[in-house]
């Protein structure tokens, strides 16, 4: 039709900030999405993965965001679940109200999305497992008991933050099933904190070896793009979150 343009992010487009500067998870997310959905994704440098890092990286956020605003994206995602777990919910919640109060754009993080996500599949106790150790993992379990989670266990695997993309997904499997068995008797679901491992092949496979829905950030983060769009098209292979469009 003459005068008509092809717009290729009819459905919606979504400014999300990657906390490092290394390939995996924004392809993925990509790859996922339906077809209509746009994203413009800018980046921090988080390399070493400590709190120390991570306590100061929170206001690094704020520039980007504004980037992203005047672009006028229809949502803004400042991705990375740890600096802002550290930070603590009350303090994510305060962050968020400022930025959609001066942006007048919608926002949510990787935190607040999983608290969504298991709570639309009615998951209160859960084993959770990240590729940090230390007494980081007891902040990241504090963030959730603090909403009212129950953590069964929080279990890391010790892998150089560099290195968390070369873990195999059957390592990761391993690890998870065997914090699982141990709470099997009141475990509702299962939580992978982190999107830095390449792990969406054993979604399905873990949901249906243990019986119990798996929150994986890529996924859950697919999901609530979609429905902070008012988009719904289920996609399959990656969990019953995102298999079903789960309403909240």
């Amino acid at each position: 039709m003459e005068g008509a343009l092809a717009f290729t992010s009819w459905r919606g487009v979504v400014g999300v900030i990657k906390p490092t500067m290394r390939p995996g998870s924004l392809e993925e997310m990509i790859r996922i999405l339906p077809e209509g959905i746009g994203v413009i994704p800018l980046f921090l440098e988080f390399q070493r993965g400590s709190r120390k890092e991570f306590d100061r990286g929170i206001e690094q956020y704020e520039p980007l965001l504004e980037k992203l605003a005047e672009k006028q994206v229809d949502l803004l995602h400042p991705e990375g679940a740890p600096p802002f777990m550290v930070a603590g919910h009350k303090r994510e919640l305060e962050l968020i109200e400022g930025w959609e109060k001066k942006f007048k754009i919608p926002v949510f993080t990787s935190g607040t999305n999983h608290i969504r996500a298991l709570k639309a599949l009615g998951i209160q106790r859960f084993v959770a497992a990240s590729y940090f150790t230390g007494e980081i993992n007891n902040a990241f379990a504090n963030y959730f008991t603090d909403v009212g989670f129950d953590v069964l266990a929080l279990d890391g695997i010790d892998v150089a933050f560099d290195d968390v993309g070369s873990l195999s997904s059957e390592v990761v499997y391993a690890h998870v099933k065997k914090t699982f068995l141990k709470h099997r008797e009141k475990a509702e679901g299962i939580y992978l904190l982190g999107s830095g491992w390449r792990v969406l092949n054993i979604i399905d496979t873990l949901e249906e070896d243990l019986g119990v829905p798996v929150i994986h950030p890529v996924p859950a983060r697919v999901w609530e793009i979609q429905r902070r769009l008012s988009v719904n098209q289920p996609v399959k292979g990656y969990g019953r979150l995102l298999a079903e469009m789960i309403p909240d």
